[in-house]
């Protein structure tokens, strides 16, 4: 079984910076596709970024250039580096693995509590 426990968000003001951590526990092989997603009130769960174990990731248009995810395997642990912060960028923000390969519009298998990013103007 899989857990993932996210960390790193706060409120912060437009154009600042946050790093997301989400820390992961369970078999490896469980965890091939790791990704972000976030979700406002009264808003659809969006897609924002996907790294696979072995390398490679996709990140959603509505935050590249942005938004960027990286993973430490030895620690377990994807990150969500967020700069240039946006008011529109203001959500709960979900880590979700599964093992299997996924695309940022699929459902995850495993999922945290989440981590509230506020971003005021």
């Amino acid at each position: 079984q899989v857990q993932l426990v996210e960390s790193g968000g706060g409120s912060v003001q437009a154009g600042g910076s946050l790093r997301l951590s989400c820390a992961a526990s369970g078999a490896a092989y469980d965890r091939y596709s790791m990704a972000w997603f976030r979700q406002a009130p009264g808003k659809d769960r969006e897609g924002v970024a996907l790294i696979f174990r072995f390398g490679g990731t996709i990140t959603a248009d509505s935050v590249k250039g942005r938004f960027t995810i990286s993973q430490d395997n030895v620690k377990n642990t994807v990150y969500l580096q967020m700069n240039g912060l946006k008011p529109e960028d203001t959500a709960m923000y979900y880590c979700a693995a599964d093992p299997a390969w996924r695309s940022l519009t699929e459902t995850y298998q495993f999922w945290g509590q989440g981590t509230q990013v506020t971003v005021s103007s």
